[in-house]
């Protein structure tokens, strides 16, 4: 089936932060959305590389080598290996994750944000 994703529409079917939800799939990648509000944990992937779009509100991606700010309409792949912490600037954040369908939220770190199975947006 072929089907269109509303963002704001999604986002607002996601009850907290720091739940990342599936909206789709593409070969072995998934489309995530996550809602993010203060600081994650620092982590990284050891096997994957992670694509965060912003969509609406701003974020902080820390990095061992220095911040980087990522506004609306703007992405940041961080690769494989990089010890990362996202923060949403200013309130929540809406974000959007294009990575592998196994990809652990948390990577390398067991927190009380880790999420090993992610609900579902889509109909399928």
């Amino acid at each position: 089936m072929v089907a269109k994703v509303n963002l704001a529409e999604a986002f607002a079917k996601i009850p907290e932060a720091w739940n990342p939800h599936v909206a789709g799939d593409i070969n072995n990648f998934q489309i995530k959305l996550v809602k993010l509000e203060g600081k994650f944990d620092w982590h990284h992937h050891d096997i994957e590389d992670e694509l965060f779009l912003v969509v609406a509100g701003r974020m902080k991606m820390g990095l061992r080598s220095g911040d980087v700010i990522v506004e609306p309409g703007e992405f940041i792949i961080v690769p494989r290996g990089v010890e990362h912490c996202p923060e949403a600037l200013d309130g929540e954040c809406h974000v959007v994750l294009l990575e592998p369908g196994s990809t652990l939220n948390t990577g390398n770190v067991e927190t009380e944000k880790t999420r090993r199975t992610l609900a579902r947006l889509d109909a399928r």
